[in-house]
């Protein structure tokens, strides 16, 4: 197995940021640092540890569906003492990570695991993970606006994919509208809507994939059940 999908499965983080642990000498194979990409280990056999404690592969990983309220970072920790959505899930006795971001002010559904090979597919632009939000947003863009953002915008950092939108309501200068995206840039959706000029007011995720945010309340979680984690898996190309 390959070091850093083995510190993946093994809940240290994803398996980006594990590649990143291993090029900066934070990971030791039998006593010794090892640095090289793709490093081939045998869970059975090798010693491997991470900042000098070892690792090993859970029985069981955790798969949590948190209800993330505004003034939450989407981090594992934050120099400033600011709150982060794992102050929400202190009760499981695992180190888990968030699978994507949510900007601080944004709320919504948000997958919390320590599955990290899971979670590096669900984040990778290759499978087309949709997101789908709730965006409050101020003036009432046009059937002509909307069909922009449908089609794809350009940003900075490149034109956005075709996304899904729809109108749900419209008031006082002020619309409300439902738009699915299967990219991660960051602060995309609203982004997308400034391109067009009509800044977002306060926007919501309502579905990760397929998982919405039916019986949950703003703090609140649940685990995951054994279809949805297989569906999840599927979903992304594993067994």
């Amino acid at each position: 197995m390959r070091l850093q999908k083995f510190l993946a499965r093994a809940g240290i983080a994803s398996r980006r940021s594990c590649e990143e642990f291993i090029k900066q000498g934070r990971v030791k194979v039998n006593g010794k640092i090892v640095t090289e990409m793709g490093f081939i280990i045998h869970p059975e056999e090798d010693k491997i540890c991470f900042d000098d404690k070892p690792v090993r592969l859970p029985k069981q990983n955790y798969y949590l569906l948190l209800y993330k309220p505004a003034g939450y970072l989407t981090t594992a920790k934050d120099t400033y003492g600011r709150p982060t959505v794992l102050d929400l899930v202190k009760d499981i006795p695992r180190r888990l990570f968030p699978v994507g971001r949510l900007d601080q002010d944004t709320e919504g559904v948000l997958l919390l695991t320590d599955d990290g090979e899971l979670a590096h597919r669900l984040m990778h632009p290759r499978f087309e993970v949709k997101k789908t939000y709730k965006a409050l947003v101020k003036g009432i863009p046009e059937k002509n606006e909307l069909l922009r953002l449908a089609k794809g915008v350009e940003l900075p950092d490149g034109n956005t994919s075709p996304a899904e939108v729809k109108l749900l309501t419209a008031k006082n200068d002020r619309a409300v509208i439902l738009i699915a995206v299967h990219e991660g840039r960051k602060h995309q959706v609203k982004r997308m809507f400034a391109a067009i000029n009509y800044p977002v007011i306060k926007l919501k995720r309502i579905r990760f994939a397929f998982l919405g945010l039916k019986g949950l309340e703003p703090g609140s979680y649940r685990k995951l059940n054994r279809r949805e984690i297989q569906k999840l898996r599927r979903l992304v190309g594993l067994s």
